[in-house]
């Protein structure tokens, strides 16, 4: 099992990711809370190029609950047929919309309970969508942020709710509004699942991985 991070090092490798990246952004391409929420509900299970491809298109159509609903469940399929489980998808977004305008206004609420009471949004989302569209100082786990957590010794646990919880206890305060995207994009590009790029790390001296990847030869 990796050795936990100190708290220095904590400090350290936050420091270090936001020299590199002063202001990150997520990959995920929208212009409203509404339309945040559906291309975050849209990515389960699909990568982020591929559902930017496919509302570049939706967004054009439909980029509110009422226009999404009267795009229609058939409509909204035909423009994200590219992406993986399509048919449900659909279905929930169209049942969001209509929530959205039943019972909030036409409005994404800035609540968790009633962001999670919506079809097709988990905790994920619905942390992405506080932390992003409202500035909330929340963490989305994602598969690579999940990896680096444990990998690195910052937050080790067996499930994405104790990695959060771990994180939301260990990331200065400093850090923490912007600390899930840092954590995601270092683990999509560079601690990568197969083969990280630990030669190319900026801080790779102070994690805890003992099975570091070589430099070259």
């Amino acid at each position: 099992m990796t050795r936990r991070m100190t708290n220095a090092a904590v400090e350290s490798f936050f420091t270090r990711l936001k020299a590199d990246n002063p202001e990150p952004e997520g990959e995920l391409e929208w212009a409203s809370p509404y339309t945040l929420l559906v291309a975050v509900v849209l990515s389960a299970q699909a990568t982020d190029v591929g559902v930017n491809k496919a509302t570049r298109v939706l967004f054009v159509a439909a980029d509110t609950p009422e226009a999404m609903v009267a795009l229609g469940e058939e409509g909204v399929r035909t423009h994200i047929k590219t992406i993986g489980l399509f048919n449900a998808k659909a279905k929930n977004v169209i049942a969001l919309s209509r929530i959205l305008i039943d019972q909030h206004g036409g409005q994404v609420p800035r609540d968790r309970a009633a962001l999670e009471a919506l079809p097709g949004v988990g905790r994920k989302t619905a942390n992405v969508v506080l932390n992003v569209a409202f500035g909330e100082p929340t963490i989305a786990v994602d598969t690579h942020l999940f990896r680096v957590a444990n990998r690195t010794g910052m937050a080790p646990g067996k499930t994405p709710l104790a990695v959060e919880l771990a994180l939301l206890q260990r990331v200065p305060p400093a850090y923490l509004r912007q600390a899930h995207h840092w954590l995601i994009l270092h683990g999509r590009y560079v601690c990568k699942a197969r083969t990280p790029r630990c030669p190319d790390c900026p801080v790779r001296d102070v994690c805890n991985f003992a099975e570091k990847t070589p430099p070259p030869a």
